[in-house]
């Protein structure tokens, strides 16, 4: 596996002023040598002076040296980086921005070949440039079916955060870092889905703290950004971050569960409906009768508990009966 190294890259404001004075003197010379290869006449030619054609060849080489050192300027910004590659060679990475000057023969871009039984027979050539970018990026997952723990078919979505942090793994190790990102992102997705039921109604573990999809984002986020970043460190990515973006059951199922879901929650409200009438009934006939207000008979209690439940478990208002004889009657 490749690691990332440091390259050392050169201020490119001082080699500015080698250029310039660079092709200045070339330029001196080329036209130096021509007008004495003009006015050049070999009889009265003084030894010690320098020769036209020797003027003109120097000029001509000072220019190549010239325009190749040319070549070797680069500008970097904040959140860029450069990969140095000299004749197929790794010799390290420039992160520093800025106007910069290295080795001309650096390669410009990098040309990576994979899947040589693409469409069409042929091999699939990725092309990079030799600047790789070192921000952070986000990347949005499509939708995807899974099923979870329990089987039930799901439709879930990610988002994550990532920066390329290792650039030689990043350009070297993977084809396409980019699609390796992609790739690996739903494979992870589906897994961690898959470890997980949707929710406690799923579960067949009567313990409520069991770790759901449903109930516990941040467990679950968590647990697939652990899962990303070991299955991404081989192509140099770091993620910063993983959250889910959509979580709902398959529309195959859906109403089923909503069904369901209604179901849980109606027999929820009834028994905190219930607990909290049998206490107000306790509490009423034991005021009652502690506070001598009337005598109960245990008939007598039960018809009062009794009618006491169905106006406080009732789901409509209850119609009060004046009763104008005794409550023998």
């Amino acid at each position: 596996m490749s690691t990332e190294k440091k390259a050392h890259a050169a201020s490119g404001w001082a080699m500015v002023l080698v250029v310039v004075v660079g092709y200045a003197a070339s330029l001196f010379l080329l036209f130096g040598g021509f007008i004495a290869f003009i006015t050049w006449d070999s009889y009265y030619y003084i030894r010690g002076t320098v020769h036209p054609f020797l003027q003109l060849f120097l000029g001509l080489v000072l220019l190549m040296v010239t325009s190749v050192c040319r070549r070797g300027f680069f500008t970097l910004q904040p959140g860029q980086a450069r990969v140095c590659v000299l004749f197929g060679k790794y010799v390290g990475t420039v992160r520093d921005d800025g106007l910069k000057w290295a080795n001309p023969f650096y390669a410009k871009s990098l040309g990576l070949t994979s899947n040589p039984g693409g469409a069409g027979g042929g091999a699939t050539v990725h092309r990079h440039d030799s600047k790789i970018s070192i921000r952070a990026r986000t990347y949005t997952g499509e939708r995807i079916k899974v099923n979870d723990k329990m089987g039930n078919p799901i439709e879930i979505a990610t988002v994550i955060v990532w920066h390329v942090a290792d650039t030689a793994k990043a350009l070297f190790d993977v084809d396409d870092y980019e699609s390796y990102v992609e790739m690996i992102t739903e494979t992870a997705l589906r897994h961690v889905a898959s470890l997980y039921s949707y929710d406690h109604m799923a579960d067949d573990d009567e313990n409520a703290d069991a770790i759901t999809l449903r109930t516990n984002i941040e467990e679950v986020s968590e647990a697939l950004k652990s899962e990303l970043s070991r299955k991404l460190e081989v192509a140099g990515v770091e993620v910063d971050d993983a959250r889910l973006t959509h979580l709902a059951y398959a529309q195959e199922i859906a109403q089923a569960m909503l069904r369901r879901q209604q179901a849980e929650a109606i027999i929820a409200a009834r028994k905190k409906i219930v607990e909290g009438a049998v206490g107000m009934v306790d509490m009423a006939l034991s005021q009652l009768s502690d506070g001598g207000v009337v005598e109960f008979d245990d008939d007598r209690k039960a018809t009062m508990a009794s009618n006491l439940m169905v106006v406080l478990c009732a789901d409509s208002e209850a119609q009060p009966v004046i009763n104008t004889g005794t409550l023998q009657q």
